[in-house]
């Protein structure tokens, strides 16, 4: 299999490559995560609503049946979805070593269904204009920039844990006005969280995660109440200061405060750092996309709609949870009530029936706007223009200052998080030289 999981066609056109057998395929499989898209293929051709025995989740592969329950929130419930994963099959003992150890159980305010959700997201909303994230690039910039300077000489780094972790910590970090941090303990922070909705975790590691996530929540708690007393220019200052026109609720309650930045800190640079993981391998597997990059630095639009299309190939999140709260009829599956999905985003935009020959990188294609690795709906990631904005001077800049950029290991090597909501690289060991 190659680098990117496709076979070549006569005509030139990449495709999944050979169907597999679904009987016995599933996502608990670590070689199937890290290469599932002959899987999707075969689920969209042969049972696009299929049940994964392994992780007892209905899995939603076409592009058609994601946007059906994208428009359809209520049906399709986020917030009991993302219950009915968190800490899977721990959840009540997770619940009280929180309770006791982490100043509380705080539910992710902005996974709730509407109307709650609407009012919780126009909230949030106001810290994430798009006037603001563009006013951040130069200070992104420079973070990339001293990163890149700390190991350029030494014509070798870590793309994932000396560039893409530190690089995404410091920026949310930065947004939050969090000045003093640690970013060994906000990257464990951040695994024990991810892992709560991996599907992989076990009862040790779900003990273990809950104590690094109570230390996590403890740090968040100590950060808000310094900004109740001083409010300063940055992010955890809006969630708690934030007003609307709500007659009964118009601002957030501290429960909302606390899990919105817990999100905030951790959505802000897990996914992220997921995403620069997939440019990283990108360019040192596919050289002339790291030279076509550096031939066009300074068109704006040309580094966009790169930025776009590698999101679309290559999503930093596989799918997120929903449930059925009624039966209902989905792509000619019957689904009780209470059925557990996921919703394969990275099948979606593998559709060929959306994306023509969706394998290839094709920057020039016009529909690129349809893909969905930022989620739709109602749901649709916040923070989205934050992390194309890292993507694209991330991309930009490594170009800029390093050339001859390869991977130092067999590809085949490559090795990725134990998880079902993301396709994260584990550590990517490059060599390259200095321009």
């Amino acid at each position: 299999m190659s680098s990117t999981g496709e076979n070549p066609r006569m005509d030139s056109c990449p495709i999944a490559g050979h169907a597999v057998d679904l009987k016995s395929a599933t996502l608990q499989d670590s070689e199937l995560r890290a290469h599932p898209n002959e899987f999707y293929w075969t689920m969209r051709h042969e049972d696009p609503v299929h049940f994964d025995k392994g992780i007892g989740m209905w899995l939603v592969s076409r592009y058609e049946d994601l946007q059906t329950v994208l428009a359809d929130p209520i049906t399709y419930s986020s917030e009991v979805g993302f219950l009915d994963s968190y800490a899977k099959g721990y959840f009540d003992e997770f619940k009280e070593i929180l309770e006791r150890d982490g100043g509380g159980y705080f539910p992710d305010a902005i996974m709730t269904d509407p109307p709650e959700h609407t009012r919780v997201r126009k909230l949030m909303e106001q810290a994430f204009t798009a006037h603001r994230v563009k006013q951040l690039e130069p200070e992104i910039t420079a973070v990339v920039s001293r990163l890149i300077d700390r190991f350029a000489d030494q014509g070798r780094a870590d793309g994932v844990l000396d560039f893409a972790v530190p690089m995404t910590i410091e920026i949310i970090c930065a947004q939050l006005g969090i000045k003093e941090f640690d970013p060994e303990k906000i990257q464990r922070w951040s695994l024990a969280v991810t892992a709560q909705i991996s599907q992989m975790q076990d009862h040790d590691a779900m003990v273990r995660n809950a104590r690094d996530i109570c230390d996590l929540q403890n740090f968040l708690i100590a950060e808000i109440q310094k900004r109740q007393e001083t409010p300063q220019d940055d992010l955890l200052s809006d969630l708690i200061h934030a007003r609307s026109d709500d007659a009964t609720h118009n601002t957030l309650t501290f429960r909302e405060v606390v899990s919105l930045a817990r999100a905030l800190m951790i959505a802000g640079n897990e996914t992220t750092a997921t995403a620069l993981g997939n440019l990283l391998f990108f360019f040192a597997t596919r050289p002339e996309m790291a030279q076509a990059m550096y031939d066009n630095l300074d068109d704006d639009r040309y580094c966009t709609r790169f930025v776009e299309e590698l999101l679309r190939l290559e999503p930093p999140v596989r799918g997120l949870a929903r449930t059925t709260i009624r039966e209902v009829e989905l792509g000619g599956t019957t689904l009780p009530a209470g059925a557990h999905m996921l919703l394969l985003y990275a099948s979606a935009n593998d559709d060929e029936t959306v994306f023509e020959c969706p394998r290839k990188f094709d920057m020039t294609r016009r529909n690129l706007g349809r893909q969905l690795a930022f989620g739709g709906g109602v749901h649709r990631c916040v923070g989205l223009s934050l992390a194309r904005m890292e993507v694209k001077v991330a991309a930009r800049e490594f170009v800029r200052r390093l050339r001859d950029i390869r991977l130092d290991m067999p590809v085949e090597d490559v090795r990725y998080l134990p998880t079902v909501a993301t396709r994260s690289i584990e550590r990517l060991p490059l060599t390259f030289s200095k321009r």
